[in-house]
């Protein structure tokens, strides 16, 4: 299921978002701030580049690029 970005309380995304950039595998050996990592996710759901995915049978959220999303979750 996807979830719209702005449905969530700006808090809420902002831990989100940190959340993900954050993780074990995705800085890459990166040293960019944590709050410009933040700002290029949250650039990126703003241009509809990346989503926010929930799977509600292990009730969690994760972002993932639109491109990697199967095209039935994308048409309602």
């Amino acid at each position: 299921m996807l979830i719209p970005h702005a449905l969530l309380e700006p808090e809420t995304l902002t831990r989100l978002i940190e959340d993900f950039v954050t993780r074990e595998g995705t800085d890459n050996g990166d040293d960019t701030p944590l709050t410009t990592r933040v700002a290029r996710v949250r650039h990126a759901l703003e241009r509809g580049e990346a989503v926010i995915v929930f799977e509600p049978d292990s009730q969690q959220c994760q972002l993932m690029l639109r491109r990697e999303v199967p095209v039935e979750w994308l048409t309602d």
